[in-house]
């Protein structure tokens, strides 16, 4: 037991070894040439072009980063949603209109206003910071879901992204917000959250689409090397599964 535990440890290490070597090495390659997504994903497309008008309307955006925590498996869709603030927050310095960011977790509350000042800072906009930027909106999920809903009715919202771990509160807030003609674009790493918002959201993010946030939003080289790691990786692991199942069949393995 405790020898193939150590084995599955070792090949978790070399998984992680090799995803950020990839990362690195197109990172790298990346410098040389404006490398872009090779898929258009309508929801992106439009989120790109409600951002640009939010400004000219003098409308907030609206980012809502679930109930998970940042340690635990859901860490991954809050750094995706910390992402997705941060390329709000660069459109604050020159709105007046800084987005929101809610919460139900305290920790990802605490580094969604840290994410919102240190944006404005480095553009030279650190007076339009205010703590109210990041909000903790209740601490359980249907808590969370009531604590959202207000934001739709009394801040003239341009749109919400919704990017993180949700259950079955994200109906409430989507409906509150197609109530309130609020564009919403919603990715979750739960899959009864998923098939919610692939019912419910105006511009639903099934699967992995999540993860390629940063790379659309153009938040920096690194999203897109890491968008190109995890479609090599895809492809070795398909290729690994094939090969198995060709040397299972033939009873080599």
């Amino acid at each position: 037991m405790s020898e193939s535990l150590a084995s599955g440890n070792i090949l978790g290490l070399l998984f992680v070894l090799l995803f950020v070597g990839l990362i690195v090495f197109f990172a790298i390659g990346g410098r040389k040439k404006e490398l872009q997504p090779t898929r258009e994903i309508s929801a992106f497309i439009r989120l790109r072009r409600v951002i640009a008008l939010a400004v000219e309307s003098g409308k907030r955006l609206h980012l809502t980063l679930g109930s998970g925590g940042i340690s635990g498996k859901e860490g991954a869709s809050a750094v995706v949603g910390l992402t997705v603030l941060e390329r709000f927050a660069r459109v604050a310095s020159v709105s007046d209109r800084p987005p929101i960011a809610t919460s139900g977790d305290g920790t990802l509350a605490i580094l969604s206003q840290d994410t919102v000042r240190k944006t404005l800072k480095t553009f030279g906009a650190e007076s339009q910071y205010d703590p109210g930027f990041g909000q903790l909106s209740g601490l359980t999920p249907m808590g969370y879901a009531a604590g959202n809903i207000p934001l739709y009715y009394d801040e003239q919202l341009a749109a919400t992204v919704y990017a993180g771990h949700f259950g079955s509160e994200l109906a409430l807030m989507i409906d509150a917000a197609s109530q309130n003609e609020v564009m919403t674009l919603a990715g979750s790493d739960n899959l009864p959250g998923q098939a919610i918002l692939y019912a419910t959201s105006e511009q639903p993010l099934i699967g992995e689409e999540l993860y390629a946030t940063g790379a659309y939003l153009k938040a920096g080289p690194m999203h897109l090397a890491s968008l190109q790691a995890q479609d090599v990786l895809r492809w070795i692991l398909v290729m690994a599964i094939i090969i198995g199942a060709g040397l299972k069949f033939l009873g080599i393995l």
